[in-house]
C-alpha cells in the first residue's frame, strides 16, 4: 500500500484523558483497572477499566447540557477526537470523512429506559457516530464499523483504504466504546472476565477486565501533508483484515486468522518479519486468546519473535476502541521510545516471553499492533516512525 500519514491523535481511557496523561501512567507502569464506581451494576466484585470522570463530569469539560440524554459512548468519542483535531491543526474542512468503530452504541441511554420500551434515537451505532460528528460540524461523511474488538483498527484499515483509492485525502477514524450492562453481562456470560486484575500471557490468567475509552487518528494523503505544510507523527505501511470462520466467540487452535492478517501486513508493507521491532498484542488475558495467539507468532516470526506486550492490563478491554487506543499507544512508544510492560504477567505462559518491565531507551521504526475479534474477524496494522 502507498503510506498514509498520521497527522493527529488523541485519545480517552482508564489509564487518563488525553496522550499526556496516558504516556505517564505507561511510564510509571499504573494500571487504571480498579473497582466499579460509574457503572450501576450488581456485579462490583468484577474489576473494570473505568474512565474516572461521570458522565455530568464529561459533559462539562465538553460544555454540553447534562440535563439533556448523552450515551457515554458519544462523550468519550467527542473528547477523544477533540484532541486529535487540534493536533492536527484542524478547524474546518469540506472534505473529511469520519469512521468510528463502535459495538455497543448508545446502549448505555436504551439500558435507563428499559424495559419500558422508550428506546431512544442513539440506540443504533450509526446514530453514536453521527452525534459525535455533529458536535465537530466538519464532516461530510460518516462510517460506522462494527465487528466487535476489531471494529476501531478496522475503522483505521478502511480510512487508509479510502485514501489510497484516491475517495479523500484525510480521513478520521478510530473507535469508542463505553462500559454498560449489556456489555458486562454479555461478557460474564462467556465466562471469560476474572474476579482480579487481568495478566496477559501469564501461566495462571484467567480471563479479561473490561474498559472504556476512545482514540481517533488523523490520516492523510501525501499530496495533503505536502499542501497543509504539516509534520507527521508516523505513517501507516501495512494493513491486513483476514476471518478465519472458526467459531463466534473464540479463536482458531492454531490461530489462522491471526497468523494470515500478521503475515499479510507485513507483506503490505513490503518487509521481512524480522523488521518489526515491538507488537502491541491483542492479549486479552484468555487462556484461549493468548494461547492462540502466541502460536501465530510462531507460525509468523519463527523462534525470533519480536518484543511484545499487551497493554490491556493498564486500559481493560476497550472493545470496539481497543484498536485505535492501542494505536495511539504504539505512537507514544515510537515518538518517546520505549515498550509498554504486560502488567500482572509474573509467570509467563510456557512458550512466551512478553515484556513485563517498561524497556527505555528503544529505537522503533516498524511496529505492529494487533486486533482480534469475535467471529475470527482479525485485524493488523504496521506502523513506521
Amino acid at each position: 500500500m502507498n503510506k498514509v500519514f498520521i497527522t493527529g491523535a488523541g485519545v480517552i481511557s482508564a489509564i487518563g484523558c488525553g496522550k499526556a496523561e496516558t504516556l505517564k501512567a505507561l511510564l510509571d507502569g499504573k494500571s487504571g483497572i480498579g473497582s466499579v464506581r460509574y457503572l450501576k451494576t450488581e456485579h462490583t466484585q468484577l474489576p473494570v477499566g473505568e474512565v474516572k470522570m461521570s458522565n455530568e463530569e464529561l459533559c462539562k469539560v465538553l460544555e454540553l447540557n447534562p440535563e439533556e440524554s448523552h450515551s457515554r459512548t458519544k462523550l468519550l468519542g467527542i473528547i477523544a477526537l477533540k484532541e486529535a483535531l487540534e493536533e492536527a491543526g484542524i478547524s474546518r474542512h469540506a472534505e473529511i470523512t469520519f469512521i468510528s468503530g463502535t459495538t455497543v452504541g448508545g446502549m448505555d441511554i436504551t439500558e435507563l429506559h428499559y424495559p419500558d420500551a422508550t428506546f431512544k434515537s442513539l440506540h443504533h451505532c450509526g446514530a453514536c457516530t453521527n452525534s459525535i460528528a455533529d458536535y465537530f460540524g466538519v464532516f461530510n461523511r460518516t462510517i460506522t464499523p462494527s465487528t466487535a474488538c476489531s471494529s476501531a483498527l478496522n475503522a483505521i484499515i478502511l480510512g487508509c483504504s479510502i485514501i489510497n483509492a484516491g475517495m479523500a485525502s484525510m480521513v478520521v477514524a478510530g473507535g469508542t466504546e463505553a462500559l454498560t450492562r449489556f456489555h458486562l453481562n454479555g461478557f460474564k456470560s462467556l465466562m471469560i472476565l476474572d474476579t482480579q486484575q487481568c495478566r496477559p500471557f501469564d501461566a495462571t490468567r484467567a480471563g479479561l477486565n473490561l474498559g472504556e475509552g476512545a482514540a481517533y487518528v488523523v490520516l492523510e494523503s501525501a499530496e495533503s501533508v505536502k499542501k497543509r505544510g504539516v509534520t507527521p507523527i508516523a505513517a501507516v505501511t501495512g494493513t491486513a483484515n483476514r476471518c478465519d470462520a472458526f467459531h463466534q466467540t473464540a479463536t482458531s487452535p492454531g490461530g489462522d486468522g491471526p497468523f494470515l492478517a500478521m503475515k499479510q501486513a507485513i507483506a503490505d508493507a513490503g518487509l521481512r518479519p524480522e523488521d518489526i521491532d515491538y507488537i502491541n498484542a491483542h492479549g486479552t488475558a484468555t487462556p484461549n486468546n493468548d494461547q492462540t495467539e502466541m502460536e501465530a507468532f510462531r507460525r509468523v516470526f519463527g523462534e525470533r519473535i519480536p518484543p511484545f506486550s499487551s497493554t490491556k492490563s493498564f486500559t481493560g478491554h476497550t472493545t470496539s476502541a481497543s484498536g485505535s487506543i492501542e494505536t495511539v499507544i504504539c505512537l507514544l512508544a515510537m515518538q518517546n521510545g520505549f515498550i509498554p510492560a504486560t502488567l500482572g504477567c509474573s509467570t509467563p505462559m510456557e512458550g512466551s516471553a512478553p515484556v513485563t518491565h517498561t524497556l527505555t531507551g528503544q529505537n522503533l521504526k516498524h511496529v505492529m499492533c494487533n486486533s482480534f475479534g469475535f467471529g475470527g474477524n482479525d485485524s493488523t496494522i504496521i506502523f513506521y516512525h
